[in-house]
């Protein structure tokens, strides 16, 4: 089961991105690991800015979005992963096809997650590089306040 404190599943990851940016920009969970969650973003008109190239930030949302449910799959009962700092840095501009990204964690703490996700071009060429930090917090009552 390696990292994980709940087995992830690919068909509920995708069930649960449904009606979420990650649905309107196309992106598909693909395949976990002992250590690691994939998945993938096509290159089209939802994710290219003006010129034509994949945008930074569709490329960001990828990485918060399989950062964000790896994170979540490696809590504790009753804790919940939210997101504190996100970075990117875009190394290799994309014209069209998918990206795929793998995130795999750099620290896992009972109070922060610090995971890194990688990219990559349907020629495994690195295209982004990105960290994400997330807070591990008490999951809240939805039945008591905000």
């Amino acid at each position: 089961m390696g990292i994980w404190r709940t087995r992830p599943d690919l068909a509920a990851l995708n069930v649960a991105a449904r009606g979420t940016l990650a649905e309107t920009l196309g992106m598909h969970f693909t395949e976990a690991g002992t250590d690691f969650l994939r998945g993938t973003l096509p290159v089209d008109a939802r994710t290219v800015q003006p010129f034509g190239l994949l945008h930074g930030g569709a490329s960001a949302a990828l990485a918060e979005t399989l950062g964000s449910a790896a994170a979540n799959l490696c809590c504790a009962p009753g804790t919940r992963a939210v997101g504190l700092e996100i970075n990117a840095n875009h190394l290799r501009a994309v014209r069209a096809g998918t990206v795929t990204g793998t995130a795999r964690p750099l620290h896992l703490g009972r109070a922060t997650q610090v995971w890194e996700i990688r990219i990559e071009d349907a020629d495994r060429r690195l295209t982004c590089i990105s960290r994400l930090t997330c807070a591990i917090v008490a999951e809240r009552d939805p039945n008591h306040g905000a």
